[in-house]
């Protein structure tokens, strides 16, 4: 996200906010709920996230509220609330 515009700021803040919230009602969770719940429950058609972006957001904006392991069969991230 470049620049330094409110509405990106706040779009920014909901969608920390959002995972956050699913993340800590779900523990276990992977990349692809996480996106499916933001697509299809609440209506972010156009939050920009793929299944492999998550990887990268979470440990930037999240890193001290998301915690991911590794599943040991498939190994995709597994994340759970801090």
């Amino acid at each position: 996200m470049n620049g330094t515009g409110t509405q990106k700021a706040a779009r920014l803040e909901r969608l920390k906010m959002e995972i956050i919230e699913y993340v800590s009602n779900h523990p276990g969770c992977s990349a692809a709920d996480i996106v499916a719940y933001l697509s299809n429950e609440k209506r972010m058609r156009n939050h920009g996230l793929t299944t492999r972006k998550v990887g990268f957001f979470i440990p930037r904006y999240l890193k001290s509220d998301v915690d991911y392991q590794l599943d040991s069969s498939t190994g995709k991230r597994i994340y759970n609330a801090a």
